[in-house]
């Protein structure tokens, strides 16, 4: 592992003093598409070598699951604690959590899975401390909180290049990107929109994968990262809420100076809380409810008034075919037709098909054959 490392310590240094224009980015090209190949070689040798071990096969449950990922002694287990009511062993030393540690946390009528790993270090990516079982948890998230303390809001960029290393990509959207191998042809590339990479910058990095002929797509623009992303096809796009521990124990000055300083760096207002006395921990709530992309559906049946105790839970965009299918599978086939109460429709009660988008807090009612 020793001589892999070395490697991409080299690779690293030389696209970072390699200044990028026209003549060069065929170059750092090669040199990225390289790295991103021993970095993933890292990450795979790591997630083998020994399994995930006991604790770390957790089933999913509930509407999402939830990861906490910081570095050790944030408060993560403190943090569970307050938002599930789980008791998770805590201590005033490192690397507490020695296992995966679910908990259950109710919000607006979504039952949501919170996970609390044993704390990243650097170099977690390629499997120290327990970096491959983390990871390998984080993978499967719905959602990342990042958390920090107010004495080491540093640690935000080291989280985010492990992740980033281990091929987790934080609240960025997938790029619309195909590419289909063939057997003879060459490289064949074609862009819908504007396209800034240039085709010899992509034969060149295809070729790092040994990649000679391919039918390549690209909706949108798209950089060399975001190309490498989509040749190596490894990559997981999990949206991740940034949250700051301790802030009862410094001044409230000093707490707007990193509330800002975060902003500015990551295009990300960090929510401020404090796990020990529970202070934002609704908005904490708040927050993770809305990046999850959940809205609340209030199911009518045929005769009677609509249950708004307790809704169903699913994701923006969804349509009355999605309702169907997690309601039963034969209603998609039954289905006759809905009626809506709320503002995704021009009148209420109208009358809707399957293929109908609804909205946060719609009323549903279903018809299907008898």
């Amino acid at each position: 592992m020793a001589g892999i490392e070395d490697q991409i310590r080299e690779i690293e240094e030389e696209i970072l003093k390699t200044v990028y224009n026209k003549a060069t980015s065929k170059h750092i090209g090669r040199l990225k598409a390289k790295l991103a190949k021993l970095k993933e070689d890292a990450v795979n040798r790591a997630l083998k070598a020994g399994g995930g071990g006991e604790g770390y096969a957790v089933k999913k449950s509930g509407d999402a699951s939830v990861v906490l990922v910081g570095f050790p002694s944030t408060g993560k287990s403190t943090l569970l604690n307050k938002l599930t009511g789980t008791e998770s062993e805590t201590a005033a030393y490192e690397f507490t959590t020695l296992t995966v540690i679910p908990g259950a946390m109710e919000h607006k009528g979504a039952k949501i899975q919170v996970l609390d790993v044993p704390g990243l270090i650097a170099g977690a990516a390629i499997g120290k401390g327990r970096g491959k079982e983390v990871i390998a948890v984080v993978r499967t998230a719905d959602l990342i909180v990042l958390l920090s303390d107010v004495f080491n809001q540093q640690h935000v960029n080291v989280l985010l290049k492990e992740l980033y290393d281990a091929g987790i990509r934080v609240n960025c959207i997938k790029p619309d990107i195909t590419i289909k191998k063939t057997s003879k042809g060459g490289i064949r590339l074609n862009a819908v929109g504007t396209l800034d990479l240039e085709i010899e910058e992509v034969r060149t990095i295809l070729g790092e994968s040994r990649i000679s002929n391919a039918d390549i797509l690209i909706r949108g623009n798209a950089t060399q990262d975001e190309l490498i992303d989509a040749m190596l096809g490894s990559r997981v796009y999990i949206p991740a809420v940034l949250a700051v521990n301790k802030v009862d124990l410094i001044a409230p000055k000093e707490a707007d100076e990193i509330e800002a300083d975060l902003l500015e760096r990551f295009q990300q207002a960090p929510i401020m809380i404090s796990a020990a006395t529970g202070y934002h921990m609704e908005e904490l709530k708040d927050d993770i409810f809305d990046r999850l992309g959940f809205i609340r559906v209030y199911l009518k049946p045929q005769s009677g008034p609509a249950d708004l105790e307790e809704p169903l839970i699913i994701r923006k965009g969804a349509t009355i075919e999605d309702i169907c299918i997690r309601l039963h599978r034969d209603f998609v086939h039954k289905f006759r037709y809905a009626r809506i109460w709320g503002s995704s429709v021009k009148h209420e009660a109208q009358r809707v098909g399957i293929a109908h988008h609804v909205n946060d807090e719609d009323i549903v009612q279903i018809t299907i054959e008898r």
